[in-house]
């Protein structure tokens, strides 16, 4: 990532990272399946060893969903009282979609945010 010496205009990270494309010319798609980074841009040819999300877009997935799913069931258990399979048929289905929806997006954003800001491995300075 530190050998990129190519110019590009500036692009906005959140943007092409929620939408999955390239962090360097957004133009070129970011993903090569569902959750698959490709190995290089097809139309910069950024090569994309650098980006490694780990597991923060996971960890902010099970915030936001845990956080709206709890919350509204907390809502209509107060308010209304249901019948345990009334949860199970409401919640498990919207918790799968808010996640899977969410999980893309998210580990686009990181990506980008770690190009734009150069983001690396921690290196010790033995020097």
């Amino acid at each position: 990532m530190t050998k990129d010496q190519a110019h590009y205009p500036p692009v906005d990270a959140v943007s092409v990272g929620l939408r999955g494309r390239c962090p360097r010319c957004g133009d070129g798609a970011l993903f090569s399946g569902f959750l698959g980074v490709k190995p290089a841009c097809g139309v910069c040819g950024l090569d994309n060893s650098f980006a490694d999300a780990g597991d923060g877009p996971a960890v902010f997935v099970i915030m936001i969903v845990g956080f709206i799913v709890v919350g509204l069931a907390l809502w209509l258990e107060v308010n209304y009282s249901p019948a345990l399979w009334v949860h199970l048929i409401m919640w498990i289905p919207l918790a799968t979609v808010l996640s899977l929806g969410l999980l893309r997006a998210l580990k686009g954003l990181m990506i980008a945010l770690q190009y734009r800001n150069k983001a690396a491995e921690g290196q010790i300075d033995r020097g």
